[in-house]
């Protein structure tokens, strides 16, 4: 069956159809003033049911196109960052099963509580894509992609996050966003190479987001072509959104982007999920060094994420001292 997947904006370059799955030049890591934050107003969970999660459709189904002109070539870098897991599994790190292009994750561990689906409301539709719960000191951040929290000059409202979600099922509850935050670059051209997202959820029933189901490692302006693992949630055929998908194997540079490239065959709706290093299939523990951002439409086997440099960094460091 031939799969394209139009996850987010649609880019025309060099002849390639792309789209959004929404050599760096050294650069110093941007302020907090620099990443810009959306205040959300009062989310309501409740308006999540299973029902409605089931039946939000994947975020590639209503994208505009949009302007290849706003793709830039080089990546800002900064000083290396990496942040543990709240786990702390880390000893002996290495990925186990290489390769794979697409199956569902029974492995269990760290991996099936910190990520999970997220929801939202865009251009009056609910929609989906995917995010990862990562360390951070206000124990509330999830990364996800750009295009998942803000798209075509608006920011998505009534934003949620379902870590470990299953078929409609929210094992460790709905966690509703107050802030999300994306890059400069993305948030004033959508370039899809800082295609980087982040929200600060609430806490739930008195606690916190990562107290709950933990909190995988984050790490930017690391090598670039190494092994990594990607999770998800697809929801376009020929997947129905109702498990998590991953994908693994060794990353190459991206075509058209100064991104990363994997081979993988999810569709959309696993936007925003993340992609770790050092991933161990035994503790389902790693560290998250990019998240599914878009596919070109006429080499559907690969799957792009955007490079964590130096924006990508402030994103992080901004909504985790948020």
């Amino acid at each position: 069956m031939k799969r394209i997947w139009r996850t987010a904006v649609a880019v025309v370059t060099s002849g390639l159809a792309v789209a959004v799955f929404a050599s760096p030049t050294a650069a110093a890591a941007p302020t907090a003033a620099s990443v810009t934050v959306h205040r959300l107003g009062a989310v309501d969970a409740t308006t999540w049911t299973p029902e409605a999660m089931r039946n939000a459709v994947p975020l590639d189904r209503l994208l505009p196109k949009a302007d290849a002109s706003a793709l830039t070539r080089d990546v800002r870098r900064g000083a290396p960052q990496v942040v543990q897991p709240t786990d702390s599994l880390l000893d002996g790190l290495l990925p186990l099963a290489l390769p794979q292009t697409g199956g569902a994750w029974t492995g269990g561990g760290a991996v099936q509580k910190t990520a999970g689906r997220v929801f939202f409301t865009y251009a009056g539709r609910r929609a989906s894509c995917s995010g990862n719960a990562v360390t951070s000191g206000n124990k509330s951040v999830v990364m996800t992609a750009g295009h998942c929290v803000k798209l075509a000059g608006a920011w998505h409202t009534n934003w949620v996050f379902v870590p470990a979600y299953n078929n409609g099922n929210a094992p460790y509850g709905t966690w509703t966003a107050k802030a999300t935050f994306s890059t400069p670059q993305w948030v004033a051209s959508e370039d899809i190479n800082y295609d980087v997202g982040a929200a600060v959820v609430s806490p739930l029933n008195g606690r916190s987001l990562t107290d709950v189901v933990g909190g995988q490692g984050i790490a930017f302006n690391q090598a670039r072509v190494q092994s990594m693992y990607a999770f998800g949630w697809p929801a376009a055929s020929p997947y129905d959104g109702t498990k998590m998908i991953y994908c693994s194997g060794p990353t190459f540079n991206a075509l058209i982007s100064d991104g990363i490239g994997l081979t993988c065959d999810m569709t959309g709706g696993a936007s925003g999920g993340p992609w770790f290093l050092g991933f161990n299939e035994g503790t389902g523990t790693g560290i998250q060094n990019s998240v599914n951002s878009y596919k070109i439409n006429l080499v559907s086997i690969w799957m792009f994420g955007p490079y964590f440099g130096a924006d990508a960094q402030g994103v992080y460091n901004t909504a985790r001292a948020a």
